[in-house]
C-alpha cells in the first residue's frame, strides 16, 4: 500500500486538481494506495473540495481545528499512517505538498525505488536554480555558514521534502523514541532536514531520485518563510546526521 500524505493548508484551488492527477498516476502504476490529506484548519473553500473527491480518490482526510504549522502536519500524517498500515515491511508512506510545486508523476519514480530494495528514497533539487529568492539565500546560508546541515548528511539535498518512507523505518523511529518526544519541532524546509535526521539511522539504504520544483503551477505567493527556516536550521544539532551515505539511483 502507498500512503501519499499531504500537508494542506488553504489549498482549495489546487488540491482537487493534484488529487486527480495523483489518481491517474498511481493507477497507471497500478498499485494499491490511499491519499490522506491533513487540512491545517483551512479557511477557504479546501475542506469542501475535499469533500466532493472522497467517492473519486481512496481519501482520508484528517483536520485540525487550529493552525498547527507544515512539521507537526507532517508528522500527524506519518503517525496516522503508522498505526493504519497492515504491511510495514512492504507499505510505504510519501509526503508531497499541496500547492504542486512537487509532481504525482515523480512519486512513481519514487516508490519504484523503494520497490527496488531501498528504505528510504529522496527528492533531490540541489542542481536546480531556485526561482524564489528566500530559498536562494537559504541556500547560499547553508553552503557558507551553516555546513553542518550538509555534512555527513545521507542524500544530497535534505532541505527538499519529497521523500518516500517504508514504514518498517517509520515504527523503528517511534518505537525508540518517547511518546511524548516528537519526531518533528521545526518548520518548513528544517522540518525536512529534521525528519530525515530523525528516520535515517533506521534505514538500510537510502537513494535518491533528481527531480524538480515547480512554482509556474502555483496557485498563491510562495509561503517560504526565510528568516524562520535559516533560525530551524541553525537550532539543529551538529549530531543529526548518524548513518551512511545513499546509494545513487
Amino acid at each position: 500500500m502507498i500512503y501519499v500524505c499531504i500537508p494542506t493548508r488553504n489549498e482549495a484551488e489546487t488540491i482537487g486538481v493534484l488529487l486527480w492527477k495523483t489518481r491517474k498516476a498511481i493507477g497507471e502504476f497500478g498499485r494499491d494506495y490511499r491519499v490522506i490529506v491533513h487540512d491545517d484548519a483551512s479557511t477557504d473553500g479546501t475542506a469542501q473540495v475535499l469533500h466532493r473527491y472522497r467517492t473519486s480518490v481512496p481519501l482520508t482526510v484528517l483536520r485540525s481545528d487550529t493552525r498547527i504549522g507544515y512539521g507537526r502536519s507532517v508528522e500527524k500524517l506519518l503517525r496516522y499512517v503508522h498505526d493504519e498500515a497492515t504491511y510495514p515491511k512492504r507499505d510505504c508512506a510519501v509526503v508531497m505538498q499541496a500547492d504542486f510545486s512537487e509532481s504525482p508523476d515523480d512519486v512513481v519514480s519514487l516508490v519504484k525505488i523503494l520497490e527496488g530494495g531501498a528504505d528510504i528514497v529522496a527528492s533531490d533539487i540541489s542542481e536546480q536554480e531556485l526561482p524564489v529568492r528566500g530559498m536562494r539565500i537559504v541556500r547560499w546560508a547553508v553552503d557558507r555558514y551553516l555546513g553542518k546541515i550538509e555534512e555527513g548528511a545521507p542524500v544530497r539535498d535534505p532541505m527538499a521534502g519529497l521523500r518516500a518512507y517504508r514504514l518498517i523505518v517509520l515504527k523503528k523511529a517511534l518505537r525508540d523514541r518517547p511518546e511524548e518526544l516528537p519526531l518533528i519541532r521545526c518548520d518548513g524546509w528544517a522540518a525536512n532536514v529534521e525528519l530525515l535526521g530523525a528516520l535515517a539511522p533506521h534505514a538500510r539504504r537510502i537513494a535518491e531520485v533528481p527531480t524538480e520544483l515547480r512554482f509556474d503551477l502555483q496557485a498563491r505567493p510562495s509561503r517560504f518563510r526565510t528568516w524562520k527556516t535559516l533560525v530551524g536550521l541553525a537550532r539543529l544539532p551538529g549530531t543529526i546526521w548518524r548513518s551512511p551515505g545513499p546509494e545513487a539511483a
